[in-house]
Formats: structure tokens, sequence, C-alpha cells
């Protein structure tokens, strides 16, 4: 009963700044999804253009072989300038802010749309692969950058939650991004170089909310030892000022334990960071090896096989996607990020299993098919009701204030890493080991549930200074204590 009063007594109430603090900075994931989405219904017609471009410069056809490389190179481009985009989160956060550094790192996105653009009126398709790859750099600091700011910003109750909303309004955005791109809408010849440049509405729409946030409070005290401007900020976040006099004291308390420089070397060598960095790298590799993103990638030619209309189905996935990314929101801080990871593993496993099963007896029992876009859709729902989201969080949760922006760079190279390398892989492997492939997800999503039964503790309701102090002068986790830190329920 006790418990229960404390609990009561630490939650936080919503206030006006806090809520478009939040929607301001997910706004960034929100492009990131667009173009995510965009692009495969009008695949076609963007090769077309490729090839017309080929053959105004050199009066005869590209060939096919070079066409299919160019365009493999246009899509995988995104994922790549991610990739060296999160080598620049650490210098960025800790240099200018969290928010300060979301809308610099916006600047990237709007010179990447203008690129994208621009591409069909200068009749270059090298200008489109540099404006993708630009807007990758953009993908790979922003999707350190949000939960960065959305974790140090956010009360403790509703941290996970708000973290969520980064994974939503991805999802929201890849949605929006499968219908701009059908033909019926703007994936057409005339209208594909606008579709692309669409995302300049949330990108402007970033410079007018974000500048009226706070920065965070977190980085004002423990980085900049401000703490006027971090009681100004908390004030402003909470509304309460008893709110602010009880979360000043939790942050002095952690700064006091925060070693005030860490480099890269430190990172990997110190001890108390052993543990979350072992648990950073299973989640994050488990979550994007285990199936999802082959699917999100290739479902349409996974259902042009078999349906007429494919492009809709994968629009179902789209919409599947963001529904399960919603249903983790409201449950992030009622079930926690271990029993959600554990459940989303767990069913991901299964339906590979059931997936190698089916795509292998497709052949004899053509009726099956369906049960393969059902499969399809459970994998998805999954995906998002647990690795997707915490996969991109959990980081900022596990690490102190001055190893977690090398923690989020580091849970940014892993993310799209494996993104990176299941996009070049899956083909290829798909032809070598046909439905077999699956098993081979199977595997992944069961190595990352045990990792994540024996080792994940449960951070949902607890400090950022709390959940450090069980990893300090420890090489192990305790699987229990009093405080159920590393518990199932």
């Amino acid at each position: 009963m006790n418990r229960k009063k404390m609990e009561k007594k630490n939650k936080s109430h919503l206030t006006a700044t806090l809520v478009t603090s939040i929607l301001g900075a997910v706004i960034g994931s929100l492009q990131i999804g667009y173009h995510t989405g965009n692009i495969n219904a009008p695949a076609k017609i963007i090769e077309e253009f490729f090839n017309n471009t080929w053959r105004a410069r050199h009066n005869q056809s590209i060939s096919d072989h070079s066409l299919t490389l160019l365009w493999s190179l246009s899509v995988s481009i995104k994922d790549f300038g991610a990739l060296l985009g999160s080598l620049g989160v650490k210098y960025l956060a800790d240099s200018y802010g969290r928010r300060n550094s979301i809308l610099i790192v916006n600047g990237l996105s709007v010179v990447g749309a203008c690129l994208m653009f621009a591409s069909k009126a200068s009749e270059s398709f090298e200008v489109l692969i540099l404006g993708r790859l630009v807007f990758g750099l953009f993908c790979g600091l922003v999707m350190s950058l949000n939960p960065l700011y959305i974790q140090e910003v956010s009360p403790t109750n509703l941290r996970g939650a708000f973290a969520t909303l980064n994974q939503v309004s991805l999802a929201a955005g890849i949605l929006v991004g499968m219908v701009a791109g059908l033909e019926i809408v703007l994936g057409t010849e005339h209208d594909w170089a606008m579709m692309l440049s669409l995302s300049l509405i949330p990108a402007l729409t970033q410079y007018v909310i974000l500048p009226f946030c706070p920065e965070s409070p977190r980085y004002l005290l423990i980085n900049r030892q401000e703490e006027s401007k971090a009681k100004s900020a908390l004030l402003r976040l909470r509304g309460r000022a008893e709110k602010v006099f009880a979360e000043l004291e939790e942050m002095k308390e952690e700064a006091a334990h925060t070693q005030s420089r860490v480099t890269i070397q430190d990172f990997f060598k110190k001890r108390s960071y052993r543990q979350p960095i072992i648990i950073v790298l299973i989640v994050s590799l488990g979550s994007q090896l285990s199936g999802f993103n082959a699917i999100i990638n290739y479902s349409t030619k996974m259902f042009q096989a078999k349906f007429d209309q494919a492009k809709y189905l994968t629009l179902g996935v789209g919409a599947v996607n963001l529904m399960f990314t919603l249903v983790a929101f409201f449950l992030m801080e009622r079930a926690g990020r271990r029993r959600l990871l554990l459940t989303g593993f767990i069913s991901i496993a299964v339906c590979n299993l059931i997936m190698t099963v089916v795509d292998s007896v497709l052949h004899l029992v053509p009726g099956l098919r369906s049960l393969q876009v059902l499969l399809v859709f459970c994998l998805t729902s999954a995906y998002e009701l647990g690795p997707g989201p915490i996969s991109w969080f959990i980081a900022a949760e596990l690490f102190d204030q001055s190893g977690r922006p090398i923690a989020m760079a580091f849970s940014s190279l892993l993310n799209w890493g494996g993104k990176f390398v299941l996009a070049l892989l899956f083909p290829p492997l798909l032809k070598i080991c046909g439905a077999y492939v699956y098993l081979l997800f199977m595997i992944v999503a069961l190595l990352a549930f045990t990792f994540t039964w024996i080792r994940l503790p449960e951070t949902k309701g607890r400090t950022f200074e709390d959940i450090a102090e069980e990893f300090r002068g420890a090489e192990g986790i305790p699987l229990h204590n009093k405080t159920g830190f590393n518990t199932f329920t």
C-alpha cells in the first residue's frame, strides 16, 4: 500500500510545454519514416528516369544489371549515410545540447529533400543518390538525438511511453510514404519528384516548434553546470515547483557519481558499462536481424508473386505497423520494457518458424498464401510491440549522463548497420536458402529472447541514477532483489 502511495506521489502530470517538446522532436522520425515508405511503389517509374537519363547522355539504354545495381545503391545509400551520421551523435549532443542538435541536423533533411526534388529537373540520378545520402546522415543522427532528448525531458513514469512515440511517428511516416508513393496519388512519372520533396513540410514545421521548447535540464545541469537554467527548464516542463526540487536533487545525485568526460575508449573499457553494452548489442541486433526489415523492404515483391494488388497488401503492412506501435505506446509503462521485449522476440521466432513451413509447402497448397500474408502481419505486430521501439531507446536508460551520447551513437550504429546488412544479404540468402532463410531469423530471435530473459533489467519507473547504481562496481546484474529490478513481473 505504501509503495502504491509512493508511486502515485512520484507521478508527473502532462504540461503543454512537455507535450509540445516531445511532438516537436518526433517530427524528425516522421520524415525518416516517410522516405522509408515512399520509395518502393514508384520504383519502376524512377528506374525509367535513370534509364532515360543514361540514354540521353550515352545514346543507348543502360544494361539491366547496371540498372539493378544503380537502383540498389539508391535505396541502400540512405542506410549507409545513417551509419556515417551515427558517428557524430556524441560531438553534437555534448557540444550544442540535445534540442539544438536536433535543429542543426534538421538542415540535412531540408538539403536532402531539395536535392531529391532537383534530380528530375537537372536530369541527374546522381543528384537523387546524393540527396538520399545526405538524408541518410540526418537519419543516423536524429534517431539517436530524438530518444536522448525525449528521455531527458520526460518524467520517470512517462519516459518509456514518450520514447515510444518516436517509433509511432516513424511508423506513421512509413504509412504516409506508402500512400504518397501509390500511382493513384503521387507515384507517377509527372509527380514522383514532388512526392520525394514533401518531407520539407514536417522539416520546416520542426523549425517553427522546437526553438520554443526548453533544452534538456539534465544537459544544462550535469554537462553545463547551469543550475538556474536547468531549474527554469524543469519548471516549464513540469509546471509544479515541488516536482522541480525533487528532480533537481536526483540529477545532482547522478552528477556526483558521473565521470565528467567519457571518451570512446573509456566507454568500452569502463567496467560498469560492460553489461549495458552487451545488452544494447543483443537487443539492437536481435531486433534488426530477426526478419522484420526484410519484410518491410521486400513485402511488395513477396506479395507480387501471389497477389494482383500487392501494393495494397504492403499498405496493410504499414497500417499494422502503425497500429502496434500505438499499442506499445499504451503498454510501455504498464507491462514494462522487459516483458514487451520477451513477448516480441518469442512471437517473432514463432512467426518465422511457421513462415518457413508455409513457404516450403506453398507450391503444393496454393491456398496457404493468405496464411502467409497473415504471418507477415503477425511478425510486423510482434516487432512493433517491443523490439522495434525499445531497441532505439533502451541505451538511453542503461547509461549515465556522460556515457549516454556514446551509447546512443553505438545503438544507432547497430540498428542502422543491422538494417543495411539485412537489406544487402536477404536477396542472396533467399536464393541460397529458399524458405529456410526464415529459420535464420528465428534463431536470431530466440537468441535475443534468451539473453533478454537472463540479463536484461527492467527499467520501467526507475530513475537514471537508480539504474546506473545497479551496474556500478559489478560485473554482473543481480537477477532478483528487493525492488524486483530484473524480474519478469
